[in-house]
């Protein structure tokens, strides 16, 4: 059996488990402090010889909280009838990039619910005239599954990224978190879609979400292996009272923080946010994250009256340094572990 190091050593050659069962021994609740640590300082290791020090910001603006979606786990889903739901027009959401530029963030996130209020015709409009406006900045999209000819339509107006956390492989799994006309493989064929048109494409999990196993994140690892992504996102499960896992405990901390560090030694190059969540979760989570491995912080630039109202889960944080009011703050909290913010575009590319 392989151990630890020798797993280690593995990944660091891109030489993958060829099951799901080979990542386990990574994820053992009873691994030796030793060897969490091994796995942590090596993950911070590669992620300063790629990076350096340095950390990448994305403005974060969230343009709608309605969904048509109804997922047992998030606070957006449409039987949620008691949130006041919002849609930003094109100039409030122009007016945050604006706010971003000023502050010299060069990469614009936009996310949001699934609806028929910010159809696919607008989004390419609106991400055609934030090119006009910001050239020289990258546009993600975080905006849930679409046909092919949506997601080309966008990229071929000028967004360059797209986010799609596949949540679970297992799809029985899957179907335990999501109503049963949202499908897995709609999905999975969606983030196939994204990296054949081109995009930068992200991928990612909860963890500790409800019915989750150790083998189950086994075979998310063995998945993102298969799909090479070029940003991931991680995060704890954070219930939400308004949804049917409202007494479901949160996700645990320290397996969320190796999930990290083994994602960046299964991807060197890879993109990897250290998440509100965490910083929800803990008050020094997002810290904790980039020691993990962690190279990207997304401040929220949404504007103030409408982001407690972006609710995915309870508590969810999104002043001081989570927003881009705080990015002094922020600087000082990544300068008492020796890093600092890095304003460049942080554009995935692979060094071999």
């Amino acid at each position: 059996m392989n151990t630890v190091k020798d797993i280690i050593s593995q990944l660091s050659e891109r030489r993958y488990p060829a099951t799901p069962a080979g990542y386990l021994p990574l994820l053992d609740t009873h691994l030796s402090a030793e060897d969490q640590e091994l796995i942590r300082s090596e993950a911070q290791r590669i992620a300063i010889e790629r990076f350096g020090h340095g950390i990448y910001l994305r403005a974060l603006i969230e343009v709608t909280n309605s969904c048509r979606n109804n997922c047992l786990y998030c606070g957006l889903r449409r039987d949620h009838t008691a949130l006041p739901r919002y849609v930003l027009s094109d100039e409030e959401i122009l007016h945050s990039c604006r706010d971003a530029y000023a502050a010299g963030l060069r990469t614009f996130v936009m996310q949001g619910g699934e609806t028929g209020a910010f159809p696919a015709h607008r989004i390419s409009a609106i991400v055609r005239r934030i090119k006009e406006e910001f050239p020289d900045c990258a546009i993600t999209l975080s905006l849930g599954e679409w046909e092919r000819p949506d997601l080309q339509s966008f990229f071929d107006a000028g967004a360059d990224r797209y986010l799609l956390r596949h949540e679970t492989r297992n799809d029985e799994h899957y179907s335990r978190l999501h109503p049963a006309e949202m499908s897995a493989s709609h999905r999975r064929q969606c983030l196939s879609w994204l990296k054949e048109i081109g995009y930068q494409t992200g991928s990612g999990i909860m963890v500790g979400s409800p019915g989750q196993s150790l083998e189950h994140i086994a075979e998310d690892l063995h998945y993102l292996a298969q799909l090479q992504p070029e940003m991931i996102g991680i995060g704890p499960f954070l219930p939400h009272s308004a949804t049917p896992f409202a007494s479901h405990p949160a996700g645990d901390l320290q397996l969320t923080l190796r999930i990290i560090s083994i994602l960046r030694l299964m991807f060197p190059d890879a993109n990897i946010p250290s998440t509100t969540a965490l910083a929800t979760l803990s008050p020094q989570g997002r810290l904790l994250g980039i020691q993990a491995g962690a190279n990207v912080v997304m401040p929220n630039v949404s504007p103030p009256s409408q982001r407690a109202n972006y609710s995915l889960y309870d508590g969810k944080a999104h002043s001081g340094a989570e927003a881009v009011e705080g990015i002094r703050l922020l600087a000082e909290q990544l300068a008492t572990i020796g890093y600092h913010i890095d304003l460049q575009r942080g554009d995935f590319s692979a060094t071999h």
